[in-house]
């Protein structure tokens, strides 16, 4: 399915605006080690979106979804996500026992992304309405276990040096089930946001 090819001024906008976090993120970090492992699911994200941008694009409203999750991500990566310095403030304001700046992120993983994917799945592989609809929330339950599968492997088999501060677990020995929980969270709202807004555009036609 060849889409046209015309770049629209909010893509442009989303485009200006996540580059300009990104270098944020890269002049200012404090471990530019963590910042480049951090990274490397960026690259590949964005590899994906220029090279088939051509054939397959998504509708202004997912770029900007996408645009704010890749924003959020790699501004946890300017501090790493346990020193983050929007996360301590926010724990100083509601007096949690640790930074939350990653689970705000893992959260935002599910509420965000789940859009784009019931785009993908409706309009590029045609699936039916109703399964496009619940199959993105399988896929990023399984991707967040799959991307916890992937911060032990760097942590404890090719960066161990790295480690600690990639995993950003603070000494909370159930970061990773929180973290996918959070995910979990975030996609289950996003589906109901979406069947919701649905059923009121349907009743109101």
């Amino acid at each position: 399915m060849i889409i046209s090819n015309t770049i629209t001024v909010r893509q442009v906008v989303f485009g200006f605006l996540f580059v300009a976090v990104w270098l944020n993120s890269l002049v200012g970090t404090t471990d530019m080690a963590n910042w480049l492992i951090e990274n490397t699911l960026t690259v590949i994200a964005l590899l994906f979106f220029i090279l088939t941008y051509r054939t397959y694009q998504f509708s202004d409203f997912s770029y900007f979804l996408i645009c704010l999750f890749l924003c959020f991500h790699v501004y946890g990566s300017k501090y790493t996500y346990a020193n983050n310095s929007f996360g301590y403030w926010l724990q100083d304001v509601f007096h949690t026992s640790r930074n939350q700046y990653d689970r705000i992120v893992h959260f935002a993983f599910g509420l965000l992304l789940y859009y784009p994917l019931q785009e993908c799945l409706s309009k590029w592989l045609h699936y039916p309405k109703n399964i496009a609809s619940f199959i993105p929330v399988l896929i990023i339950t399984s991707t967040s276990a799959i991307y916890e599968i992937i911060e032990w492997l760097v942590a404890d088999v090719f960066f161990v040096e790295e480690g600690i501060s990639y995993l950003g677990t603070q000494g909370d020995v159930w970061d990773s089930q929180k973290d996918m929980s959070m995910a979990f969270i975030g996609v289950v709202l996003s589906f109901c946001l979406f069947r919701m807004i649905t059923k009121q555009t349907k009743s109101s036609k």
